[in-house]
């Protein structure tokens, strides 16, 4: 009998569909428009074509999901009506935040305003009780005041309630009795404790963490389980049903719905998954992925084949703490629209036509100018062949919106604005590259570009020429790579615990024992998710610092138990990783741990992307038409190629276009193109 993987990536634009036959091998793939009033709609419009193919519903026994739900809901203020709970005295935590401005062009502006709280200060209570940094209570919970304070946010209409008391991840009792009482009078209430959420020092990042778990909770937990619902209702019965996290892992539908936090990068990560597993088949460790859909733009960086991960992060403004890959995202998509502000000067973004009404050319009412309407005009992309014929563009209805909203108000010609919105959405996905790369000391000569998403390879060649960058990887199926890395990743949980003690003043059996607890917590959780011992993988790690610094570096640790010579060795290695990241290091100094990490890993049967033989077919073969182009300010004649027919060893110069069902591919002219043997795209300058 054979088995499905299924994966759906949801974006503003188009959902991405994988269909994966684990029998065979065969891997095919589908898009469809995304539907953002509910998404799970465009999902089952996926699963019917599967079905429609006389797949039986029980042969699909795995399905994962990226998902943009708790991530628009954040970004759009539309999350639930939350309440916060906090130690008596100390409701100005979440108001006063860092006490610092953001970094960049916020600095210079006079009219910046922070981002408005999730929570605001007539939803916030206190609680009459105390704990000491050491764990001890230095006054008890106060059960009638709590009470009483909890029936007041109940007449507020209040959805879920973020509980957030002074060093409850040392002593959690109290905030665990705040929610039987919270649950007593709200019984259909979502609560979310700071204690389970992230059991860590630093009172202000615990916090926002929880508040914004407790803002998304309610919106992800009903739209998991009407997507459960309904893909039960199409047969879809498989226990393994996932979604994926901002860490780049998955998580059973329960634990995400119950955490929502983690998925507010769940989109992306797949996208950078997939490229760390291609970067490291291909042998090229160092890559930029570049993730460019129809609404915005996501860059990660990837040394020695593993991609980045933080610990903290900012989403809009607001800061959470819990691991996820380190992407940089700006306002730049395919449907990013381009208009003249109030001063009548030319702004690109961060504006979208989304999917509803979408660019011009769709011809659904879209007036605005956009990315997409852009490249039609200026000949990258043709009217015949979107999506694979699905889609029929209009050139005519393009070049119109740029005509009226941007060339003759700046008595410009159409194409000579339709560059100038190109050119200006280049250099800001330019710049989101180098705040990753360059900005951090890496050096771009030494990095390749992995594009995909459906609009990355038609922007990748100028930007990697332009940036100095070593070449450009387009992979088979760009359009639905994100999707593709769902099918890759595994099922990770990652597990905290904050307790700061001097490094040579703690007994390792102290260390072993907490490293094993977290361990034990992971082991059993991921037994609930169905994995077998033996497909479980524990990664351990401590936070460590100077004394007295503000910042740890998390540095692994093997599954062995530690010594005293582990723990030096430990330490020698921090050193190591603090010169590396700072440019210096104090081997005398005293070192604290401040946070034991474990990471939780259910390892899922690997996917082999298949290689192909050459079959002697000329590139002439893949020919389909020449189109005329314009080029930074030049026309010129064009092939364009149909990539699936091209083969293995295929080499030509640019400038050329490659179109597939997915995604189309500009190759510019000064650069060569070839198809290695997993028929990807390599392209270099000639």
């Amino acid at each position: 009998m054979c088995a499905y993987r299924v994966t759906v990536d949801t974006g503003g634009t188009f959902s991405d569909f994988v269909y994966l036959d684990e029998e065979s091998g065969e891997l095919s793939i589908a898009k469809f428009p995304s539907t953002p009033d509910d998404p799970s709609r465009a999902i089952l419009a996926g699963i019917e074509t599967l079905l429609a193919r006389r797949v039986p519903p029980s042969h699909v026994h795995f399905f994962c999901h990226g998902t943009t739900v708790g991530t628009n809901a954040l970004l759009e203020a539309t999350g639930a009506k939350t309440a916060l709970l906090v130690t008596q005295g100390f409701r100005g935590i979440y108001p006063v935040g860092e006490q610092a401005r953001p970094y960049g062009t916020a600095i210079f502006d006079v009219l910046y305003d922070k981002p408005a709280l999730l929570v605001p200060a007539h939803r916030t209570g206190e609680v009459a009780e105390r704990v000491d940094f050491r764990g001890n209570v230095l006054h008890a919970l106060d059960e009638a005041a709590l009470r009483e304070t909890v029936r007041e946010l109940a007449a507020q209409g209040v959805e879920s309630v973020a509980v957030c008391l002074l060093f409850s991840f040392l002593h959690p009792v109290h905030e665990r009795r705040a929610r039987e009482i919270i649950l007593q009078e709200m019984p259909d209430c979502s609560v979310s404790l700071s204690c389970e959420v992230l059991p860590q020092i630093r009172e202000y990042y615990r916090l926002s963490t929880t508040v914004i778990n407790a803002y998304l909770q309610p919106i992800l937990a009903r739209y998991i389980a009407r997507l459960d619902r309904r893909l039960a209702e199409a047969g879809i019965g498989t226990r393994q049903k996932y979604v994926m996290q901002s860490n780049g892992g998955m998580a059973a539908f329960a634990a995400a719905a119950e955490r929502a936090v983690t998925t507010v990068l769940s989109g992306p990560a797949g996208g950078v998954t997939a490229s760390a597993a291609l970067a490291r088949l291909l042998g090229c460790k160092n890559v930029i992925t570049f993730d460019m859909g129809g609404t915005s733009c996501d860059v990660a960086l990837v040394k020695d084949g593993e991609p980045l991960v933080s610990n903290r992060g900012k989403i809009e403004g607001r800061d959470l703490a819990v691991p996820m890959l380190d992407i940089n995202t700006v306002s730049a998509g395919g449907g990013t629209i381009a208009c003249l502000d109030r001063f009548g000067l030319l702004q690109v973004g961060p504006q979208s036509a989304g999917a509803v009404p979408g660019p011009a050319c769709y011809g659904r009412g879209g007036e605005m100018p956009t990315i997409t309407d852009c490249n039609l005009a200026l000949g990258y992309l043709g009217e015949h062949n979107f999506l694979g014929c699905k889609l029929r563009l209009a050139a005519d209805k393009a070049r119109a919106a740029i005509e009226s909203k941007i060339a003759r108000p700046l008595a410009l010609s159409t194409m000579e604005a339709a560059e100038g919105i190109i050119r200006i959405i280049d250099v800001k996905m330019q710049e989101a590259i180098k705040a990753i790369s360059t900005m951090r000391g890496h050096d771009l000569r030494d990095f390749m570009l992995l594009a995909f998403g459906g609009a990355g390879p038609l922007h990748a060649g100028r930007i990697a020429r332009d940036l100095g960058m070593a070449g450009v990887i387009v992979p088979l199926y760009p359009g639905v790579l994100s999707a593709i890395g769902l099918v890759m990743a595994d099922v990770r949980h990652d597990y905290m615990r904050s307790r700061l003690t001097a490094l040579d003043a703690t007994p390792p059996a102290d260390i072993n024992a907490m490293l094993e607890q977290l361990g034990a917590q992971a082991c059993e959780e991921l037994g609930r998710d169905g994995f077998a011992p033996e497909r479980i993988r524990i990664e351990r790690a401590l936070d460590l610092r100077y004394a007295g610094q503000g910042y740890e570096i998390a540095v692994g640790c093997d599954e062995q138990p530690l010594t005293t010579d582990r723990l030096n060795e430990l330490r020698a290695n921090f050193d190591r990783l603090h010169q590396a990241q700072f440019g210096h290091m104090a081997p005398s100094e005293p070192v604290e741990i401040v946070s034991y990490r474990v990471c939780g890993i259910g390892l899922v049967p690997p996917v082999t992307m298949p290689r192909f033989k050459p079959a002697g077919i000329p590139v002439a073969h893949a020919l389909r038409e020449r189109r005329r182009i314009r080029f930074e300010g030049h026309q010129l004649e064009c092939p364009v190629y149909q990539r699936e027919h091209l083969d293995v060893g295929a080499k030509f110069g640019g400038p050329a276009i490659l179109d597939q069902l997915d995604c189309t591919t500009l190759i510019c002219p000064g650069q060569v193109a070839r198809v290695d043997e997993w028929k990807n795209l390599l392209v270099t300058d000639a």
